[in-house]
């Protein structure tokens, strides 16, 4: 694995600004695609251009592939459509090219392609622009192995050799009728051992046992949930009558569950978009300035509830405010990280919402009463007496059950309605909790001191 040191990077610079080709174009022959990707992430966009064309053919294909979606966007950008032709369209597999094209203008995509030699491949890749950003179709690459069922051993044997060049790993072959609708697939085992003959048909060969596909239209969280869900390393992708158009593969599947772990781990931050550390001040502060604003609105709402009840006579009670807040939102955090992990996995939906919360219930008045002991006992061996020691118990256990629940129904309702329930282990649920917890503490407050 490279190490992209300061000093590595401004050997390369120098390099560069000396003009030693020679010496750049061994250097980075000598590294793996990924690592080469890695150092034009971390260099100005002209310095990257530098030496990507110094790249031979394959690789410059290659390192296409691994950008990151930003950079690759600037570098594209300025090259030539007649590179783009070759190193993008004809280098890389059909779902890596409609990707890396995806986000350059319409008009410069449009003349690339028609400078493809091979038209087929031109037509396979528009045709897969054509599909809405993140459905299966978007992410599906249109090579694969397929063979007709009424074909013969030998002559699957041939096209399979004839079609395997476009495909760079066999994960199956699949079976199609005469109208390409796929009705099984067929495993090397079976072609090159179960057969009696090499005039054997297909279709007493295929294996049509618990196939599974996905249409289309469908979300790649769908394709993410059956991948784990039946352990695939490639999923065929069919439209509404059953053809087959293309399969996906792990390590697509792999990016999508990337994107979304990134995706939900700044959700939960309080980051609204999905940015990075070279963002721009403006982008960072547009992506973070939202929940801040929530958390001050959450702070003037505690200062509110603070200010409405009689805190002058019981000035103790300020004491523990910290502790109840903290405690609200920890909770709340906790629960809401349980379901929406549940979500992903398809383990909860508001089917069993009821068992759900009855859990959480559960849950919280365990960790509630042990909490709530373990504060009543320290508050009266640190002499807060038994009155505020009974307080703060008292609503520690009930804001540890109220933020349970409440950490729990969130997600649930927010998934309900279409909304990534990621926003629900962030400064959403930590802010509420925080109120409420607030409301409850000095509501018990009063009431006790009302009765002493």
């Amino acid at each position: 694995m490279l190490e992209l040191t300061r000093e590595y990077l401004d050997d390369l610079r120098l390099k560069i600004e000396e003009g030693r080709d020679v010496e750049l174009a061994q250097t980075l022959g000598e590294l793996h695609p990924k690592d080469v990707a890695d150092i034009f992430d971390s260099i100005p966009g002209e310095e990257s251009l530098y030496l990507y064309r110094l790249l031979d053919g394959e690789t410059k294909s290659e390192v296409i592939a691994e950008l990151e979606e930003d950079v690759r966007e600037g570098l594209l950008s300025s090259l030539s459509t007649r590179e783009i032709a070759e190193d993008v369209i004809e280098g890389l597999d059909s779902d890596d090219a409609a990707d890396a094209l995806a986000d350059l203008p319409e008009a410069k995509v449009e003349e690339a392609l028609r400078l493809v030699e091979d038209q087929e491949t031109a037509s396979e890749v528009m045709e897969l622009l054509r599909h809405e950003e993140g459905t299966a179709g978007a992410l599906m690459a249109v090579e694969l192995i397929k063979v007709q069922e009424d074909w013969t051993v030998a002559r699957a044997i041939r096209e399979i050799r004839a079609q395997a060049s476009d495909v760079e790993n066999i994960y199956t072959i699949y079976v199609v009728d005469d109208q390409g609708r796929l009705n099984g697939r067929l495993s090397l085992k079976s072609l090159l051992l179960n057969a009696s003959s090499a005039r054997s048909l297909l279709r007493d060969l295929k294996d049509d046992d618990e196939l599974v596909s996905i249409e289309v239209h469908e979300s790649e969280e769908m394709v993410v949930k059956l991948m784990e869900r039946y352990d695939l390393v490639a999923l065929p992708v069919v439209d509404s009558e059953g053809i087959l158009l293309g399969r996906i593969t792990i390590d697509d599947a792999v990016d999508v569950i990337i994107e979304d772990a990134e995706r939900d781990y700044q959700l939960a931050s309080g980051i609204s978009e999905d940015v990075e550390d070279k963002d721009s001040v403006w982008t960072l502060t547009r992506a973070r300035l939202p929940w801040l604003l929530i958390g001050l609105g959450g702070g003037i709402g505690g200062a509110y509830v603070i200010g409405a009840f009689d805190i002058e006579n019981n000035p103790e009670l300020a004491l523990f405010i910290p502790l109840i807040a903290a405690m609200g939102g920890n909770v709340g955090v906790q629960s809401s990280a349980i379901v929406v992990q549940g979500l992903a996995s398809a383990n909860v939906n508001m089917g069993n919402l009821t068992a759900r919360l009855l859990k959480e219930l559960s849950v919280g008045l365990v960790n509630g009463l042990i909490c709530s002991a373990i504060i009543f006992l320290s508050s009266v061996l640190l002499g807060f007496g038994w009155t505020l020691s009974t307080t703060v118990s008292a609503s520690l256990l009930c804001v540890i059950v109220f933020a349970a629940l409440f950490g729990a129904f969130v997600p649930l309702m927010l998934d309900k309605r279409d909304i990534d329930p990621a926003l629900a282990t962030g400064p959403f649920i930590t802010t509420a909790n925080d109120i409420m917890g607030l409301i409850i503490y000095f509501s018990i407050g009063s009431l006790v001191a009302n009765l002493m």
